[in-house]
């Protein structure tokens, strides 16, 4: 038997508290980013996580030692059993948050308040109405619009998260950091990654380096505020003096954040990912299906983590389509 302690602890010495379950693969947006040109084939219904395995594989990484899950997609808010999920989550009494476009946010506020869900990570890559509909392929720009509001007059912690790509939404970078000064919300500027599907290349990609010296051209040096950054941090934290909320930056590419990573990801269909750029898979659902253990195969999963975004350890190993083309895409993956 494993002890409990060390289950969630890679070779490396990296204990992993956060799981990320997707819940599904379909989104009601088209993001090019995300969903490659074509769609994906989806995951038949039977072999997606019912409500009752997916609080029965959160258990067991509760038990060993999982603080905080996040419910992600596709989009989350799509399944029809939403309420019953977060419900059965609330009661392992661990931190439960989710990951959205916010399309569907007013829906599920009453059950979001219910179960005490205060954190919520909106996607949103441009505050231009025609450039919304070029990236997601949907005139949804108001709703999330509205939605965004709307949880901040409900008090909702609410990150927004900024896929920058360049000739599309760099020359946003400035405004998405106004709207700190007044809203209470984190502005959290993503640096794009390559997945399946998605056309990734470097030239498309706004560095951390690149977004501070856009910043800088409206900012002074003393106007930019370096923040504590959180603990096991993804984003790099910054201030503008003043300001009421605040922005960071997600640098997976050019500054990865891995010696602190304690991140798992669960897909819909029941598989365990231990890291977003891995392209090998760990099947937890079938064996529960069959009534086996499935605390060794989440064990050996965390222990054969690579020390560096799947043992891409440089720019120009990320470069090569050969290291990350048969990964999924990342609406199959889960964000």
């Amino acid at each position: 038997m494993i002890p409990s302690k060390t289950v969630l602890t890679d070779d490396f010495g990296r204990k992993h508290n956060y799981l990320r379950i997707s819940l599904l693969e379909k989104c009601n947006l088209r993001c090019t980013y995300c969903m490659p040109a074509d769609g994906i084939a989806l995951s038949p219904k039977a072999s997606l996580m019912t409500a009752d395995e997916i609080l029965a594989i959160a258990r067991i990484f509760v038990e060993n030692g999982v603080d905080k899950i996040r419910l992600t997609g596709g989009e989350p808010l799509l399944r029809k059993d939403f309420p019953e999920i977060i419900s059965k989550l609330a009661s392992l009494e661990t931190e439960v948050s989710i990951t959205t476009n916010g399309i569907l946010i007013d829906r599920h506020m009453a059950v979001l308040k219910q179960f005490k869900v205060s954190n919520i990570n909106l996607s949103l890559d441009t505050l231009v109405s025609s450039q919304f509909h070029a990236v997601t392929l949907r005139n949804q720009f108001e709703k999330v619009i509205d939605n965004l509001h709307l949880l901040l007059n409900n008090d909702f912690k609410v990150k927004v998260n900024v896929v920058l790509m360049k000739g599309f939404n760099e020359n946003e970078i400035v405004d998405f950091v106004q709207l700190t000064k007044f809203l209470p919300l984190s502005v959290r500027f993503i640096e794009f990654m390559p997945f399946a599907g998605n056309e990734w290349d470097r030239s498309k990609m706004v560095s951390q380096n690149e977004i501070l010296a856009e910043l800088e051209k409206t900012f002074s040096s003393e106007e930019i505020q370096k923040l504590d950054d959180e603990r096991n941090f993804t984003a790099r934290t910054y201030k503008i003096k003043g300001f009421h909320g605040d922005f960071g930056i997600i640098s997976s590419i050019t500054n990865p954040f891995c010696d602190g990573c304690n991140r798992i990801r669960l897909t819909a269909n029941g598989k365990i990912k231990n890291c977003l750029f891995s392209n090998s898979e760990t099947d937890l659902l079938t064996p529960l299906r069959n009534g086996e253990s499935i605390t060794s195969l989440i064990s050996e999963s965390i222990r054969n983590k690579k020390k560096v975004r799947a043992g891409m350890v440089t720019i120009e190993e990320m470069d090569d389509p050969l290291l990350h083309f048969d990964n999924r895409s990342m609406i199959a993956i889960g964000g």
